[in-house]
């Protein structure tokens, strides 16, 4: 959604999901990963659908991948929770995206990191 009154939105419903994923959700579902972020959110001009980018990192990818899955099956419970909150008509249909960005960066910082041991073997 473009403009100001869509990146605000997007903005706003980036916090509340991730109030609730962090609160009510995890309360119901307690093998929840630790650390699950709401990276971005796009929500459609016609505010039916939003596409939510979340990042969940775990040292056990398994978990990770249980935690991602969990999110996807409450988006019906998610989307409720945001009606309470959000003073809008209506709640747009979330689809939940896997964000790749941590393990992205993970990945780089690595070989990076690598680079730099290698370059002082050969000093």
């Amino acid at each position: 959604m473009k403009g100001l009154r869509g990146e605000r939105l997007s903005g706003e419903f980036q916090k509340e999901i991730s109030a609730v994923i962090s609160g009510q959700l995890k309360n119901r579902q307690p093998e929840l990963s630790a650390i699950i972020s709401v990276t971005e959110t796009d929500v459609a001009p016609d505010l039916k659908s939003a596409k939510v980018y979340i990042s969940v990192f775990d040292t056990d990818k398994e978990r990770a991948e249980q935690s991602f899955a969990i999110i996807k099956e409450n988006a019906g419970f998610i989307r409720r929770e945001l009606a309470k909150v959000m003073r809008l008509r209506t709640v747009p249909e979330l689809r939940f995206i896997k964000d790749g960005s941590m393990e992205y960066g993970e990945k780089i910082d690595k070989i990076l990191s690598d680079l730099g041991t290698n370059n002082e073997r050969h000093d």
